[in-house]
């Protein structure tokens, strides 16, 4: 693991960028705002790098694109399919963006299930290669069918459904680019325009938001949530505009904006307490998903005690989709990889969320960031078979 060559973490692709740049360590950290030893500590590989604004930092400071610090090796084992399916989905994207879908043309009626049947499947963790595979050949039906110009203003509607809730999200646990990411958001938003009602635009802004900010483009993050005004006249639109409140809240604390955190999430907090447990679009909002976003907030703040007691008293198991559970068992486990005495807990939890969704767990590079961290610092005592074995499955050397 000492080799650059061999890169399998976020720091260690720091280093190579850094060294290849012919910059200093403490050059490099004075100008991403952290010490010199911290930044070396990460190099190593003994603190991860899983703060986006962190992440955003120093790929500014080394003249990168984020994405290209978090682009590190895969080669765990049964990653084929989904490689094969991410492939398919490239095509059709490139198709798309061509206006040569290459679909059938289908009823509306048709296509509306498979997209519901598709979505199931996503939001139960199901193969991701069969997901894949299914939903390239969908999204050539789908943007074949608007070409043929009947029923259009539904077909947007399941454009945007299935781009927000499925292409993007499927993007993201089966490891693919960011571009990728965001050319499926972009298809999303492109319809959202052409229907351009309040509740379409803010769907296809949610679909986009992950990929805006951590690419480093906060501002275009912050206009894109200005931009748009959800009522809240019904239980469906309160839990859209709820969406939008924690999302201008993370932003807050990802852009260090500690004065805009809080008004944003206690509308959150407000509407979730009158909607209750909810899924309106696909977005689990509810109590429960807005103690996930507060967690997420935490760690990003690097405030882990707060965050694991936050983690806590959530019982995702009971409200959410088999995925966003994933994302909860990832995320409460680096929040228990940071407090003193639970590293036994956090690997529990990373534990929990493979079972859920093995490839949400090998192909996230700040998941595995952390597995590195615990393996790195476990190896001063024993390390625990589970450890190893999960780092082996993460394509990470043991």
């Amino acid at each position: 693991m000492d080799a650059d060559k061999d890169v399998h973490t976020i720091g260690r692709r720091v280093r190579q960028i850094r060294r290849a740049r012919g910059k200093s360590l403490r050059v490099v950290a004075g100008l991403a705002g952290m010490s010199k030893s911290e930044l070396s500590r990460i190099e190593r590989g003994e603190t991860a790098l899983d703060r986006h604004s962190e992440i955003v930092a120093l790929a500014e400071v080394l003249q990168v694109a984020p994405s290209e610090l978090i682009r590190v090796e895969v080669p765990a084992p049964g990653n084929g399919d989904a490689d094969t399916a991410i492939e398919a989905v490239r095509r059709a994207l490139m198709a798309i963006n061509h206006r040569l879908p290459g679909g059938q043309v289908l009823p509306v009626e048709a296509l509306r299930a498979k997209v519901a049947t598709v979505m199931d499947e996503h939001w139960r963790c199901d193969k991701p290669g069969d997901v894949g595979a299914a939903l390239a050949t969908l999204m050539r039906d789908l943007h074949s069918s608007i070409a043929a110009g009947k029923d259009v203003a539904e077909l947007l509607d399941l454009t945007i459904l299935l781009h927000t809730q499925v292409t993007v999200g499927w993007l993201r646990v089966a490891g693919a680019s960011w571009d990728l990411r965001w050319q499926a958001a972009a298809l999303a938003h492109d319809a959202a325009q052409r229907l351009d009602t309040p509740t379409a635009l803010g769907i296809a802004l949610w679909g986009g938001f992950y990929v805006t900010y951590a690419s480093g483009a906060s501002d275009l993050a912050l206009a894109a949530l200005d931009a748009v005004t959800v009522p809240t006249n019904t239980p469906e639109s309160m839990q859209l505009a709820g969406t939008l409140a924690l999302c201008r809240s993370l932003l807050a604390v990802v852009d260090s904006r500690p004065q805009n955190v809080e008004a944003p999430f206690q509308q959150a907090v407000e509407l979730a307490e009158r909607t209750g447990e909810g899924n309106a679009y696909g977005m689990a909002f509810g109590p429960t998903t807005v103690g996930l976003w507060r967690m997420f907030s935490l760690l990003e703040a690097h405030d882990y005690e707060q965050a694991v007691r936050i983690g806590d008293g959530l019982h995702p198991e009971v409200y959410l989709p088999r995925l966003v559970q994933a994302d909860y068992w990832a995320d409460y486990g680096r929040a228990l990889a940071r407090v003193r005495g639970r590293r036994d807990d956090a690997i529990a939890a990373f534990q929990r969320s493979e079972e859920i969704s093995p490839h949400r767990l090998c192909r996230d590079p700040l998941t595995k960031d952390v597995i590195a961290e615990l393996l790195v610092r476990s190896r001063r005592d024993s390390v625990s078979r589970e450890l190893r074995r999960m780092a082996y499955r993460a394509g990470l050397p043991v």
